[in-house]
């Protein structure tokens, strides 16, 4: 996996993001060896990340874009999502486990991305918004399974 594969979008603040997103991060895995249960597991959080920006970030705003990249570098394969909003703090994000937000109908998004790859960071953007970062790492081989 020596080379580095490098792909960059802006996007509208439409749901047709959340596919494009998806769609773009999938295939560069695939292309990079990750086997299939790996490169599902990284479209879901690619999703929840791109579907975040979209809905909570940009609120739809047509002034708004998402900034979408996937790079493929150094045996990870990394997807920065960021979005032009006010930003979050994600230590302020109630914890979806408890009994009080079971039944909430959001507030999962993090805790499934983070099950979902290797690494989740989020953190403020520059000058506004949001970056969600996802990392995946090296394609798991047929012993470590996928």
């Amino acid at each position: 996996m020596g080379e580095c594969r490098r792909l960059e979008l802006r996007l509208d603040s439409v749901i047709s993001t959340v596919d494009a997103a998806e769609l773009c991060a999938k295939g560069l895995a695939r292309e990079g060896g990750y086997g299939e249960e790996q490169v599902d597991r990284l479209g879901m959080a690619v999703r929840e990340a791109a579907a975040n920006a979209v809905t909570h970030g940009n609120a739809y705003s047509a002034e708004k874009s998402v900034h979408f990249s996937v790079e493929m570098n150094d045996g990870r394969l990394v997807v920065k999502v960021r979005d032009e909003g006010e930003g979050f703090d994600p230590g302020e994000v109630a914890d979806p486990t408890s009994v009080e937000n079971l039944l909430k109908a959001s507030g999962r998004g993090l805790l499934m991305m983070r099950a979902l790859v290797d690494e989740v960071d989020v953190r403020n953007a520059s000058p506004s918004g949001t970056e969600v970062v996802l990392v995946l790492h090296g394609p798991a081989t047929e012993e470590e399974g996928q």
